[in-house]
């Protein structure tokens, strides 16, 4: 109660006007915030979903399935409608880590400018004003972000967690320099705390110095090699500057640590495709076929992938012995499902499938 009495004095928040210009602030590091059980509680009699399997939990935690997105979409329709459940909504964003920010702005600001509302969160009234914090930002409501680090300040004194935030609007603002040294205060204090170094990689890309994000990002994996999400940006960054070798060796790291991840076959697939030469088309082969065994084959691109993989072995093994050839089954089959498929989904662009396939002489 002494604490409840205490909030009424901090000034309330409101939504001051926001620059039309939207700045990326948090592209790489999500929240480690998770909902407690008694927040999970409400999310399950207010959506009636059911616990997800561990089959689910295995998917990337970028990635949202599409249970949980008709999920969030319904309870955002309802919100929108003045159905309620704006904290429910919240704690689904917070927990699906999705990009929401102007709806948790707006959701945000109406809880804690309401003192009953406010105070029947409980220790949880923190989250909202970090959530509430990241997301001004995002929208560039600086003065918002501004007055819910104040609040935070003013509770937790000596965290490191807030300082972070200091540094956030640091970046928000375009003081990079400035936020750069906070960072390195920050890592000075604790040379392992992952949230920092994603920052400085994001901080990086934002001022588009890639080859300062691949330099920190390799550092970083020196140390936490088993962090499957810096493998993965490090890869799109390989990628987007055409660096396939390198976004090569991203995916083999992946394929160890999360072998039935039909993605990170997929994806490294299509990168040895992209090299080409015979062994990395082969190599491709395999892999696009094990996409379609992890996908109970109804990936359409793995299909097509290993139609275009055996017309190019095809053409680079003229010449050589029967021995090295390959046997047609694969393809022929992989053809067929996509007629099939074809003809179920997409019939009048059979023509047009048929004629490839014909080119590709399958």
């Amino acid at each position: 109660m002494a604490m409840m009495r205490e909030l009424e004095g901090y000034p309330k928040i409101t939504k001051t006007k926001c620059s039309k210009k939207q700045k990326r602030v948090d592209p790489f590091q999500r929240s480690k915030t998770q909902a407690t059980s008694q927040s999970r509680e409400r999310n399950q009699k207010q959506s009636k979903r059911k616990r997800k399997t561990p089959a689910l939990r295995e998917r990337e935690r970028e990635m949202v399935s599409k249970t949980e997105e008709t999920q969030l979409n319904r309870l955002e329709n309802q919100v929108d409608n003045g159905g309620g459940g704006a904290w429910e909504y919240l704690c689904l964003v917070r927990k699906l880590k999705v990009r929401r920010s102007e709806k948790v702005l707006k959701y945000g600001l109406s809880i804690l400018n309401d003192p009953k509302k406010r105070s029947a969160l409980g220790p949880e009234e923190w989250t909202l004003y970090e959530q509430l914090a990241i997301a001004a930002m995002d929208c560039q409501c600086l003065d918002v972000a501004k007055d819910c680090i104040k609040v935070l300040h003013k509770k937790f004194p000596e965290s490191k967690r807030v300082g972070r935030l200091d540094c956030m609007l640091l970046e928000a603002k375009g003081s990079w320099a400035e936020a750069e040294k906070a960072y390195s205060s920050l890592l000075e204090d604790n040379p392992l705390d992952q949230v920092i170094h994603k920052r400085r990689v994001a901080m990086a890309k934002a001022q588009g110095n890639i080859s300062v994000a691949i330099e920190w990002l390799n550092k970083y994996l020196e140390i936490f090699m088993a962090d499957h999400d810096a493998w993965r940006e490090l890869a799109d960054i390989y990628l987007s500057l055409q660096m396939y070798k390198q976004a090569a060796f991203c995916y083999e790291e992946l394929l160890l640590s999360h072998p039935t991840v039909p993605l990170y076959h997929l994806t490294y697939a299509d990168v040895l495709y992209t090299l080409g030469g015979l062994e990395n088309l082969q190599t491709a082969k395999k892999y696009y076929a094990s996409t379609i065994d992890l996908t109970g084959g109804k990936n359409t691109r793995a299909l097509l992938g290993i139609c275009l993989c055996t017309s190019a072995i095809a053409q680079l093994s003229k010449g050589r012995s029967k021995e090295d050839k390959e046997s047609p089954e694969l393809q022929s089959l992989a053809a067929k499902v996509l007629e099939k498929e074809y003809k179920q989904r997409a019939a009048d662009k059979l023509g047009l499938l048929t004629s490839a396939l014909r080119s590709l002489k399958i």
